[in-house]
């Protein structure tokens, strides 16, 4: 057992998990910077100062806590502070009308996406330019996924997420970040009444079951979550100020979604904005 530090900041997810084993979580992966655990059978992260997402733990380490660093199997023990103490994070609502799904539609395709700078991953396909090793032979993957968002395709979509599913390097492949952002949008559209509800969630259904046998278990968690319709912080902001009209607001959150892992937030802004736009 490793006592390892306090937590500052908690996503919901993530808070009620190490709430139910009273803060020990066993180690999953331990990466440079982030530490994946398992925790009452969910995947949470944590790091010195994790990105808001519901599984996110970011903890102030006591004294030198990583000489060698946690491994796999090995069980830590986080100091829960009493749920007053801690800021637990919970995403800010996607539009709430079909009014706002609209606006929100109409300024993803707006977007200036040329201002964010060199994009990596499927960012490439965003601008229109060739995607790099290993997703050089995805761009109709890509076009496939994005014409069904904007036929409003849900079968169509999820056979297209699927040949994405897997494709690329890491823990949270490019394909699955890309197939994971349209659907978030989609989520988002149809909660505000935009889009069928019922179908969608269907096609979202045929995503998650393929992705239990095609990506590793952590990327599986990650993606179940944005086909739910939740993620990162930046990119339920981003999706706010869509919504909002603001597009200072909207590039900002883009530009900090963007910064996510090598190419994770440009995989994800390149799949929402592929599953919002016109």
């Amino acid at each position: 057992m490793m006592l390892l530090g306090d937590v500052t900041a908690i996503g919901w997810r993530a808070h009620a998990a190490l709430s139910r084993t009273g803060g020990d979580a066993r180690v999953l992966a331990a990466l440079a910077a982030s530490t994946y655990l398992d925790a009452a059978g969910e995947v949470v992260w944590l790091g010195p100062a994790a990105t808001s997402h519901a599984r996110a733990v970011s903890i102030l380490f006591r004294g030198s806590p990583r000489t060698a660093g946690p491994q796999p199997r090995d069980v830590l023990r986080l100091a829960l502070p009493l749920p007053r103490a801690v800021k637990v994070w919970r995403p800010e609502p996607g539009p709430a009308t079909a009014e706002a799904a609209a606006t929100l539609r109409l300024n993803a395709s707006r977007l200036a996406v040329g201002t964010l700078g060199t994009p990596r991953g499927f960012g490439a396909w965003l601008a229109g330019a060739p995607l790099a090793f290993p997703l050089e032979r995805a761009h109709g993957r890509a076009d496939a996924l994005a014409h069904a968002c904007a036929d409003d395709d849900p079968p169509r979509a999820a056979q297209a997420a699927v040949a994405l599913l897997g494709l690329g390097p890491g823990l949270t492949p490019s394909g699955d970040d890309f197939a994971g952002g349209a659907f978030f949008a989609r989520a988002l559209l149809a909660r505000a009444g935009a889009c069928d509800t019922t179908r969608w969630g269907a096609a979202a259904g045929v995503v998650r079951a393929a992705a239990a046998r095609l990506t590793h278990p952590i990327g599986a968690a990650l993606l179940g979550d944005l086909l739910d319709g939740e993620g990162w912080a930046p990119l339920h902001e981003l999706a706010g100020a869509l919504a909002r009209d603001d597009a200072p607001g909207a590039l900002d959150a883009a530009r900090r979604l963007t910064r996510l892992g090598h190419s994770s937030g440009w995989d994800l802004l390149a799949g929402f904005l592929a599953g919002a736009r016109i």
